[in-house]
């Protein structure tokens, strides 16, 4: 974990984990959760019919009178003047199939969304306002209703997910923190362990005692947003300090790993070994307060492994151990757990979770077979067939956060 956790990649295809998303489904895609960005134009799907529909609290929904099945495009129109959230819906299961969020007053956005034979409603939420359903309206086709559970499809229409509310999400998240805090005492011991041998000038003990500390930090990534500046602390890198290795504000994990690896003496590091052992023994006692948000858990399932393709499988957080695919292991295991606890509200919603849970296994096996090699050590097609691994995980992987992103249902 380290306080550089960014959003690119398949993060940038999710429709729904943040404001702006224009709709559920993309040409092609295979789930609803995958859709072009918010500033997409109705210029940008050529040739699929489009209809106008309202957006206000007076008229959720007016426009939509000639309802047809297939993948369209609604082009919402907020004729209000406060921003608003769309939803396109099964009024009588709750499940959504396409999302707006943040609609400003005047403006126009595209929704892209699939339909099947079915019954259909817009539901608009102004905001500070209570939530509007608009007419419900009949699209023709085939028998079949609005499909079956979880995202199933509405009758060859595009999958639809019932919304995770903040109730849903708050048992997991305790769970994970009641997780973390069983967590804390091991570290704490790992890191005094690491300490001593510090502190008596043994660097090759240091050595052997870094890694099993650090891996014992790392599992724990789903939480890194609540540990606060002691994450910079404990586990932060270079990046951003003008003094590079050198700079005072360079501390925790790395800077011994970069000492213990670039024939500093054992002895010379241990102040920073002291305020390493000082910062987990704070976090441990702060955490029975702290209090997660509890949007993070699926958020973070997601980005632990676009982050450990950005800096552990390119090596850039790699100051000398050649730790990067036992740091990556120990992300996987944080994954499977943020994954674990978040699976009675996925089993419902995502019935492409077997294939996540696989993808998973095969990552994991991919990085247990190339045993303790540095990323540097790794032949072409080693490096060919874990990026391979972590590419499709982290793709299956995107529409976990914007399923468990928190949704206004009235």
């Amino acid at each position: 974990m380290r306080r550089r956790w960014v959003f690119g990649g398949a993060l940038a295809l999710l429709a729904c984990a943040g404001a702006g998303a224009v709709g559920w489904e993309q040409a092609g895609s295979g789930h609803p959760l995958t859709a072009p960005s918010s500033g997409t134009s109705a210029d940008g799907y050529p040739g699929l019919p489009h209809t106008s529909v309202q957006i206000s609290p007076g008229g959720c929904g007016a426009g939509w009178d000639r309802p047809q099945p297939g993948l369209q495009v609604f082009d919402l129109h907020n004729t209000g003047v406060a921003p608003e959230d769309a939803y396109v819906e099964d009024p009588a299961t709750g499940r959504v199939l396409g999302e707006i969020e943040g609609l400003a007053g005047g403006a126009v956005r595209p929704m892209l969304v699939r339909l099947g034979a079915g019954s259909y409603a817009f539901q608009c939420l102004p905001q500070d306002t209570d939530a509007v359903t608009g007419p419900t309206v009949r699209v023709p086709g085939g028998a079949g209703g609005s499909g079956g559970a979880g995202s199933g499809s509405a009758g060859g229409g595009g999958p639809a997910v019932v919304p995770v509310t903040q109730q849903d999400l708050i048992p997991p998240t305790l769970a994970y923190q009641k997780w973390v805090g069983a967590q804390l005492p091991g570290l704490v011991s790992a890191v005094d362990v690491l300490r001593a041998a510090v502190g008596r000038g043994d660097s090759a003990a240091a050595r052997a005692a870094w890694l099993p500390a650090h891996l014992d930090y790392e599992r724990l990534g789903a939480a890194y947003g609540t540990f606060g500046d002691l994450d910079g602390s404990i586990s932060g890198t270079t990046k951003g300090l003008p003094g590079g290795t050198s700079d005072p504000g360079f501390t925790g994990f790395h800077r011994l790993e970069f000492g213990l690896w670039h024939g500093e003496s054992a002895a010379s590091l241990g102040p920073v070994a002291d305020r390493l052992a000082a910062d987990v023994r704070t976090l441990q006692s702060r955490w029975a307060a702290a209090r997660m948000n509890p949007k993070d858990l699926g958020l973070r399932a997601h980005e632990i492994v676009e982050n450990t393709i950005q800096f552990e499988l390119t090596g850039r957080t790699d100051y000398g151990s050649g730790s990067g695919l036992a740091t990556a292991q120990a992300n996987l295991q944080g994954t499977a757990e943020a994954l674990d606890l978040l699976r009675p509200l996925l089993r419902t919603r995502m019935p492409e979770l077997p294939q996540i849970d696989a993808a998973l296994a095969a990552t994991t096996r991919e990085v247990a077979g190339l045993g303790g090699v540095p990323v540097s050590g790794l032949t072409l097609g080693q490096q060919e067939a874990l990026n391979a691994a972590f590419g499709d995980l982290v793709t299956r992987l995107a529409p976990v956060a914007a399923v468990c992103d928190v949704r206004r249902t009235s």
